[in-house]
């Protein structure tokens, strides 16, 4: 009976192995892995494949889109950048020196501009123009030599200047033309060499008070200025010597008028205030009042 009931029966077939069946797959969602199923080893790129370095990517389609791969060898920052700059947790570097803006230049108090003021002006122009607009015209020449002028007016001056005074002019109408001559001579090319000490002196001093004007244009404007204001008093002083009460008045008013012209060719020429351009102008007044309006030479 039990031989009967073992391997017996109503199918005693041997049962044959049926074939599984992949497991359904729910609605929406990823097949479930077949029971049983083996994991697979990592599949790894080959050296020198599309990863950074020779290196799988491990980050593939979830990384930051905007995140750029580094080069084979590294990142190469191009020069004079930071690749990090300005991200989250990086600075920027500035480095000294550099302006985005200029050349490093920083613009001060008294700085001279880059160009001049303006063209040159033509001799007469620039004669007229310190009588009759002073200010514009030390402005526009304040960059420019007039050494010709200068010098040309200078002399011319010191040419006529000997006969404002009056033992100088008695003494040189006495004397005979050859003592005469070389006597004006002399005396002009005294007044060319005096004009020019006291310009040096006038610009030496607006430099130590802060001005950065050139010398030569501040040298021959001062000649000029010199010579131009003292034509008044030296014009009546031909005729009614140097002694004559209107020939002081209308020294001392030309005197005060050198004065403020002086002022105005130092503040334009050398960028400062006022006083400080009075102050620079004071040797040179004292000179012209003590050797030419006064005499005392």
């Amino acid at each position: 009976m039990a031989g009967f009931r073992i391997g017996r029966g109503r199918d005693n077939r041997t049962p044959q192995r049926q074939p599984q069946q992949a497991p359904q797959t729910p609605y929406g969602g990823a097949p479930a892995a077949p029971p049983y199923a083996q994991p697979q080893a990592p599949q790894w790129p080959p050296t020198g494949g599309s990863g950074p370095y020779g290196e799988p990517e491990y980050f593939g389609d979830g990384g930051d889109p905007h995140q750029q791969p580094y080069p084979p060898h590294g990142p190469q920052p191009p020069r004079g950048s930071d690749p990090y700059a300005n991200t989250p947790g990086h600075t920027q570097v500035f480095s000294v020196g550099e302006d985005p803006y200029g050349d490093g230049a920083t613009y001060r108090a008294g700085a001279a501009p880059a160009q001049p003021a303006g063209p040159r002006l033509h001799w007469k122009q620039l004669l007229s123009g310190i009588v009759l607009r002073p200010g514009p015209t030390f402005w526009q020449m304040r960059d420019y030599a007039v050494w010709g002028p200068a010098l040309i007016v200078t002399f011319l001056y010191g040419l006529l200047a000997l006969f404002g005074f009056d033992q100088a002019r008695d003494e040189a109408i006495n004397a005979t033309i050859s003592t005469a001559i070389p006597y004006v001579l002399t005396t002009a090319v005294a007044f060319v060499i005096g004009g020019l000490i006291l310009g040096a002196v006038t610009h030496t001093l607006a430099r130590q008070l802060g001005g950065d004007g050139a010398w030569q244009p501040t040298v021959g404007l001062s000649m000029l200025i010199m010579s131009i204001t003292d034509a008044p008093r030296l014009l009546f002083a031909l005729f009614l010597g140097g002694e004559n009460s209107l020939v002081q008045v209308v020294g001392w008013l030309t005197w005060l008028a050198a004065g403020a012209l002086f002022t105005s060719m130092v503040s334009k020429s050398h960028d400062l205030p006022w006083p400080k351009a009075l102050g620079a102008s004071a040797i040179q007044l004292i000179g012209i009042l003590s050797i030419i309006k006064l005499g005392t030479i």
